[in-house]
């Protein structure tokens, strides 16, 4: 991970990783569920991808479980995709049968990579609708979680 930025004025938390891998083979770590879920979420809570459609309108249902065995569900509702090098969804915590939980924070997610220094580098921003949401993330620990997350995509490209 190159560097974890938080923008309170334009309520975002953007992320930037540079890979000694082509674009195509991060790529694929999205792409690809069983890949995914070795990597989403931290290691202490791995994930579990149930639905995985990375196509406009279609969309992501997952869990993560705690050390303890509880399941945390969340959502991507896909809203943009230009494989191999974009990704655009809004994330949103979900209940056991992957419907979104209105009363959570919501975010929306771009995702980037494009060539840099003869790497592929990954620039993954969340905008939040609100102050308050964005605020609310922070403290269930999202820039961690992510910053551990991201930490597991280089043993995956080796």
């Amino acid at each position: 991970m190159t560097s974890l930025d938080k923008d309170l004025d334009a309520l975002s938390l953007t992320l930037i990783a540079d890979f000694d891998a082509p674009a195509e083979r991060v790529w694929d770590l999205w792409a690809d569920p069983r890949k995914l879920e070795r990597w989403w979420g931290p290691p202490t809570h791995p994930a579990t991808m149930v639905d995985h459609d990375l196509t406009p309108g279609g969309a992501v249902t997952y869990y993560m479980t705690s050390p303890e065995g509880e399941k945390y569900h969340g959502r991507w509702n896909i809203t943009a995709v230009d494989a191999p090098t974009s990704l655009e969804f809004i994330d949103t915590f979900a209940d056991s049968d992957g419907k979104p939980v209105d009363n959570m924070p919501v975010s929306t997610t771009r995702m980037r990579l494009s060539s840099y220094d003869g790497k592929t580098r990954m620039e993954l921003q969340a905008v939040f609708d609100s102050r308050e949401q964005m605020d609310q993330l922070l403290r269930m620990g999202m820039d961690e979680g992510l910053k551990q997350a991201v930490g597991q995509m280089d043993a995956l490209l080796v």
